[in-house]
């Protein structure tokens, strides 16, 4: 049973950092897609950010200001959050699936992690 734990949310100062971290654990085979979600309150939950196979997507209202990543191991991904703005408030999801995005089959996604931004 793959298990998504996030980490690294909590309260900044418009204009500050975060760096959210994810590790994944219990499975044996490699996860070709991992990402971020986020859902603000009385919104529905969008994507942040996904990298797979070595492309990366962003969503155009974080671009140029979020960064993801992946460890060595490939079962962490993080994100760094510059610039943040208190419209990134929200709760963040680690996301990860065994095969591409298009492709059919399981997704697998962590509890979430708050992060609020004061103006």
């Amino acid at each position: 049973q793959v298990q998504l734990v996030e980490s690294g949310g909590g309260l900044v100062q418009a204009g500050g950092s975060l760096r959210l971290s994810c590790a994944a654990s219990g499975f044996s085979f490699s996860l070709n897609t991992m990402g971020w979600y986020r859902q603000a309150p009385g919104k529905q939950r969008e994507l942040v950010t996904i990298t797979s196979g070595g492309s990366t997507v962003y969503s155009a209202s974080v671009k140029c200001r979020f960064t993801v990543s992946r460890d060595s191991t490939m079962n962490t991904v993080y994100l760094q959050m510059n610039d943040l703005k208190p419209e990134d408030t929200a709760v963040y999801y680690c996301y990860a699936k065994r095969v591409a995005p298009t492709v059919y089959g399981m997704d697998y996604w962590g509890k979430g992690t708050l992060v609020t931004v004061s103006s």
